[in-house]
C-alpha cells in the first residue's frame, strides 16, 4: 500500500500564498504521475494540476500562472506552490499518486486524506 501525507494548508488572506506538499510512502515499486486535486464544498473534485515521473506538468486553466507544482523523486514527494491565491482556491486539496506496489497489481490511484485551504477575502 501507499500512504500519502499532506500538510501546508491554513488559512490565507487573498493575495498571499500557500506550499503544499505531499509525501508517498509506503512498499513502493514506482511511482508514475502526481498530482493535487481539490473540491470545494457542493462542489466536484477537480484536478488543480499534475507532474509526471520526468517533470513534465499540466495545470487547470483557473490556476495557470499563479500555481507551480514540483517533485522530488529521491523524496517521494510532491509539492504546490500557490501564489495570488483567491477566495474561490478555498477547497480541500487532495494528493494523488499513480503508483506501483507490485507488477500484479499494475498503477493504481492512491490518494491522500486532504489537506483545508482557506482563503480570505
Amino acid at each position: 500500500q501507499v500512504q500519502l501525507v499532506e500538510s501546508g494548508g491554513g488559512l490565507v488572506e487573498a493575495g498571499g500564498s500557500l506550499r503544499l506538499s505531499c509525501k508517498a510512502s509506503g512498499k513502493i515499486f514506482s511511482i508514475h504521475d502526481m498530482g493535487w486535486y481539490r473540491q470545494a464544498p457542493g462542489k466536484q473534485r477537480e484536478l488543480v494540476a499534475s507532474i509526471t515521473s520526468g517533470g513534465s506538468t499540466s495545470y487547470a486553466d483557473s490556476v495557470k500562472g499563479r500555481f507551480t507544482i514540483s517533485r522530488d523523486n529521491a523524496k517521494n514527494t510532491v509539492y504546490l506552490q500557490m501564489n495570488s491565491l483567491k477566495p474561490e482556491d478555498s477547497a480541500v486539496y487532495y494528493c494523488n499518486t499513480k503508483a506501483v506496489v507490485t507488477m500484479i497489481l499494475g498503477v493504481m490511484d492512491y490518494w491522500g486524506e486532504g489537506t483545508l485551504v482557506t482563503v480570505s477575502s
